[in-house]
């Protein structure tokens, strides 16, 4: 039986976010409510100051430190695995000093190659990296694949892997993610999905971001063609983390942390009487 995934609870510090918006954007709300999800289950706690919703534009520099930082320094204070989500080397860098062990680049170094360095610097980083083609106010512009969508992205962050290797990290540090969403339309997603096998033979642990995605609203979406909203796709998100958890993936990354740690351990109990 494969090892469970580890469920990476997503905590945004941002008022634009499209799950949660502005909820968590006090630092103190924040805190409780990353100190909520370690309770509920969550192996890592992803603290991120950016929305890469589609069309998104990108706070100033200073907005995300003020964001994230003292989110890090408390909940890695209280013991926590953190992960920091940001495209920012400066970030990443003070995001570390704060405590944070991971460091969650959905550009996979592309928007800014020198958080590579950063990572590289800093021995004891996992390194997650994404697919990614542009910032979010464009990146539904990129959606055209020459070839089926999961070897086109398997290229891709093969290319990505080469470049992490020559800044310095190892190969033990290394998670990638196919990057659900992100100059991908809802077929894509899917195919992604459904062939993510082709992502887990470049050799790297995989994780998943597919919680609460806009794919899942168009899947579930009403006879007049609204989307169901956001904060009701979680019974759909649970099919989707089943079939991930037997897949083999490394991590999963969620918003309802609750709902994924019942859904991966009914999951074990089954496979336990395998």
């Amino acid at each position: 039986m494969a090892a469970s995934p580890l469920v990476m609870g997503v905590v945004n510090v941002t008022p634009d976010s499209f799950s949660d918006g502005g909820r968590y954007l006090d630092a103190e709300q924040a805190i409780a409510h990353g100190r909520r999800l370690l309770g509920e289950g969550a192996d890592i706690l992803d603290i991120g100051g950016e929305s890469t919703r589609p069309g998104a534009t990108r706070p100033l520099l200073e907005e995300e430190l003020d964001r994230v930082v003292p989110v890090i320094e408390a909940l890695a204070a209280d013991g926590a695995t953190v992960s920091v989500d940001t495209m920012r080397a400066e970030v990443a860098a003070a995001a570390l000093e704060a405590g944070a062990r991971v460091v969650n680049d959905v550009s996979g170094g592309l928007a800014d190659p020198g958080i590579l360095d950063v990572v590289a610097g800093s021995p004891a980083t996992t390194y997650v990296a994404m697919h990614w083609r542009a910032h979010s106010d464009r990146m539904q512009e990129f959606t055209t694949y020459d070839g089926p969508v999961a070897a086109v992205v398997a290229e891709e962050l093969r290319a990505r892997v080469v470049a992490i290797r020559a800044a310095g990290i190892a190969d033990e540090r290394i998670v990638l993610d196919p990057g659900l969403g992100f100059a991908k339309n809802g077929a894509q997603n899917w195919a992604l999905l459904a062939r993510i096998g082709e992502i887990q033979e470049i050799g790297f642990p995989v994780l998943v971001g597919a919680s609460r995605k806009r794919f899942l609203g168009q899947l579930l979406a009403g006879p007049d063609g609204a989307l169901r909203p956001v904060e009701e796709r979680e019974l759909a998100h649970a099919a989707v983390l089943a079939a991930l958890a037997r897949a083999g993936v490394w991590g999963v990354r969620v918003h309802d942390v609750r709902a994924a740690r019942d859904v991966l351990t009914t999951i074990e109990r089954l496979e336990a009487e395998g």
